[in-house]
């Protein structure tokens, strides 16, 4: 039979066109520094488009940048891709040695370099042969760059100058390469986690979906949206692609800084936002925190465990939150700590169990939990297992990696590298990430779980726990805690509260760690370039301590 149909792409461009048909003159706001409507923005997009033609981008090829959280960045999340060519978003959070690997790694031909992060380029420019040309951005308005070693490098702004509005984006496939983002190799080199314009639609419609249309986040269109997931961390969790459809206002913040950021979610009444736990824990436990009026903010929340501290700690100044879970390859979220329908309304003390899970699955996504030979446990609430998924929108691949691309899909499901269980009602549970899960005497410990009672005590501001040797038991809990300003404890009060804990059986009472070494005082946890608390570096700690 002869095919008259028309077979429609996904790609990103349907997100562009449906925000400029349906709000053109909404605002998207830099800082305080620069403003601009929907439609400047889109001319300025197809500018951009232009540009890396006369750079010599071809089709296929990868782009970098190296930016905050900018309107020209928003700007490159359009171009690049609707160009047909590959979005490396550089992580600035790296390590130099590491950026270098991942430039060289994504085979970048043009570089799109942020003023803070010249000097870097400069002292590496020699190591990057695929990078042929150099963009160089700023906030400030004389676009002058002075003094700059990087021969043949040009403005963004003397370069979107010289170009045309007018641009018709090329007819590309779905399955064409959009985006490339870094894991965070704490064991050995990032890999590059490929996602094509399916994958990309695929992921911000069910956001879209799980946030806008079920409680509680109430995601609607023309709302305000700030992100706090910095946009070169999985595209901004694929946000800003929908938010735009939605016609919603940016408040674009840049470079975090706290107290503007508390000052812009007051002013701008910013209804939405995503982040980090550490960003929220920042926020909150901020010593001006209270000055501001927070109750219009609705927060998601990924990277680690949401606490029951954090969560209350937000909620008594009006902020909602809502945990989800995922990883860089799952785009990067698949599950969301709701409550069931039949909860909704509920107070928050009712309803705070279900915020802090890792959740349930959304719209198209499906997860299981299995043994060692791959088959699935029990929705007991106690049996634990590793954390298998799949949805529309995995990547397919680790960038000219198909030996670790093997490992990731093994059996058909993409293994996260997590494990946890899974309760009566289907909620999933995460309990540790594989390399630091803690078996002591052939059981395992839950450090999340742990942490969280932990961090309920009144003096402690954040806790952390990792696996020390033990002769007898292999291995035994340490908690490593910071306190608040002005505050102390001592290791056998923090003893003493998780004994009532385990009374209540919110946790086992072997589960506690023992005194005296369990216990590590510190004036903070560590956290990697992602805000996720670095294990790697508390164990080093807790060794020099010994």
């Amino acid at each position: 039979m002869e095919n008259f149909g028309y077979q429609y792409q996904l790609t990103l461009r349907m997100f562009l066109d449906h925000g400029m048909n349906y709000a053109p003159n909404q605002t998207i706001k830099y800082r305080d520094i620069f403003e601009y409507t929907y439609t400047d923005h889109y001319k300025r997009v197809k500018k951009l488009c232009n540009a890396l033609k006369t750079l010599g981008v071809k089709e296929g090829d990868a782009v970098g940048m190296l930016e905050w959280d900018t309107h020209r960045y928003l700007e490159a999340h359009w171009a690049i891709p609707l160009s047909g060519c590959m979005f490396h978003t550089v992580n600035v959070r790296m390590s130099p040695e590491q950026i270098e690997f991942c430039i060289n790694d994504a085979n970048d031909k043009v570089l799109f370099v942020s003023e803070d992060f010249i000097p870097l380029i400069e002292s590496m420019k020699d190591k990057l042969p695929s990078v042929k040309k150099y963009v160089l951005m700023t906030d400030r308005s004389d676009e002058k760059f002075e003094n700059v070693n990087i021969p043949g490098a040009i403005s963004y702004e003397e370069l979107l100058a010289a170009e045309s509005d007018q641009y018709e984006f090329p007819e590309i496939s779905e399955n064409s390469k959009a985006a490339l983002c870094y894991t965070s190799g704490t064991t050995g080199n990032p890999k590059g986690v490929v996602f094509t314009h399916r994958e990309l639609v695929m992921h911000a419609i069910a956001v879209c979906i799980q946030w806008g249309v079920f409680p509680p986040l109430n995601f609607h269109a023309g709302q305000t949206y700030m992100p706090l997931t910095p946009l070169f961390h999985v595209q901004g969790w694929g946000v800003p692609y929908f938010a735009f459809m939605l016609g919603c206002k940016y408040i674009l913040p840049g470079k975090y800084e706290p107290d503007k950021l508390l000052k812009w979610i007051n002013d701008e009444k910013v209804d939405v936002s995503h982040c980090v736990t550490t960003i929220l824990h920042m926020l909150v436990f901020h010593p001006d925190a209270e000055k501001y009026d927070l109750s219009n903010w609705r927060v998601a929340l990924g990277g680690a465990k949401e606490t029951q501290q954090l969560a209350e700690r937000a909620w008594a100044l009006g902020i909602k939150t809502i945990s989800c879970y995922g990883m860089t390859e799952t785009c990067p979220a698949m599950t969301l700590g709701q409550p069931r329908v039949d909860r909704n309304g509920l107070p928050f003390e009712d309803q705070i169990d279900y915020i802090i899970r890792s959740g349930i699955p959304w719209v198209f996504a499906r997860k299981r939990v299995v043994d060692d030979n791959m088959v699935e446990v029990p929705n007991d609430g106690k049996t634990v297992g590793s954390i298998q998924v799949r949805t529309p929108w995995c990547t397919q691949e680790y960038l000219g990696d198909p030996e670790n691309t093997k490992k990731l899909w093994a059996n058909g499901w993409l293994n996260t590298g997590d494990v946890g269980y899974v309760d009566e009602e289907g909620y999933l549970m995460v309990t540790d990430r594989d390399k630091d899960a803690i078996k002591s005497g052939g059981e395992w410990i839950s450090t999340l779980i742990l942490e969280d009672a932990v961090s309920l005590h009144p003096a402690v501001l954040e806790c952390a726990v990792v696996g020390i040797p033990d002769d007898k038991w292999d291995e035994r809990p340490c908690a490593c805690i910071a306190l608040k300003p002005g505050k102390s404890v001592t290791a056998e009060e923090i003893r003493d509260h998780l004994l009532r804990y385990a009374d209540e059986g919110k946790i086992e009472k072997w589960w506690i760690p023992d005194l005296p070494g369990g216990y590590k005082f510190i004036q903070e946890i560590p956290h990697n370039f992602i805000g996720k608390i670095d294990k790697i570096k508390l164990r080093e700690l807790i060794k020099s301590m010994s």
